[in-house]
């Protein structure tokens, strides 16, 4: 009887100490998943993080772009808001021009007076133009350069060299640095580039051989 009673008390006792030894293992276990939980929040969290970081400094760069595109414009119609304006004043620039350049007829002293009265008037204007940084081009013996003259007719011209302005009919303008009207100008050429024009059957006079 004694000797199935120690076994039995062993074995009570060994059941009441493995029962800490499970226990502790659980714990262990739950221990480490809760670790690995965190660390898979933190990561997790950590990402997110960076992803809004970056979308964060996309943002900015756009905006930066943004802010940089806006200030060329605004700049730029600072600087070209009147010239629609400008454009309607230019003719009357013409027209002071053209009377300026009227002949002396017989009543000098009344032509004088109010050719000075046209110069100083002209003269006000211009002034008022370059303000907005509108200024006339330069021509008059100018290589001719497509880009800011109008050809409306080549002519011979002993005094200049070939592709010169040898007269100007009306004067271009520059808008700061943009072209706002071509200078109508007449283009020198040489006294040996004469157009010939030969009829190659004279029923037919419409076609015509040009040689230079």
């Amino acid at each position: 009887m004694r000797k199935s009673k120690a076994p039995s008390g062993e074995s009570g006792q060994t059941e009441v100490a493995e029962k800490p030894e499970g226990d502790a293992s659980d714990k262990a276990k739950e221990g480490s998943a809760e670790e690995e939980s965190l660390e898979e929040r933190l990561g997790a969290a950590e990402a997110r993080a960076e992803e809004n970081y970056d979308r964060v400094l996309r943002i900015t760069a756009e905006f930066e772009n943004y802010k940089k595109r806006m200030e060329r414009e605004t700049n730029d119609f600072r600087k070209f808001a009147n010239e629609s304006v400008i454009k309607d004043i230019l003719p009357i620039v013409d027209n002071l021009e053209r009377a300026l350049e009227i002949p002396y007829g017989n009543n000098e002293k009344a032509f004088q007076a109010m050719r000075e009265g046209v110069q100083m008037t002209l003269k006000g204007l211009l002034n008022s133009l370059e303000k907005f940084g509108v200024v006339p081009i330069e021509s008059l013996d100018k290589p001719f350069d497509p880009n800011f003259h109008q050809a409306v007719m080549q002519k011979e011209s002993e005094g200049h060299s070939e592709n010169t302005v040898s007269e100007e009919f009306q004067k271009g303008y520059m808008m700061r640095d943009r072209l706002l009207r071509p200078a109508m100008v007449v283009v020198s050429k040489k006294a040996d580039s004469k157009l010939g024009v030969k009829s190659h059957d004279p029923k037919d006079k419409h076609k015509i051989d040009v040689t230079i």
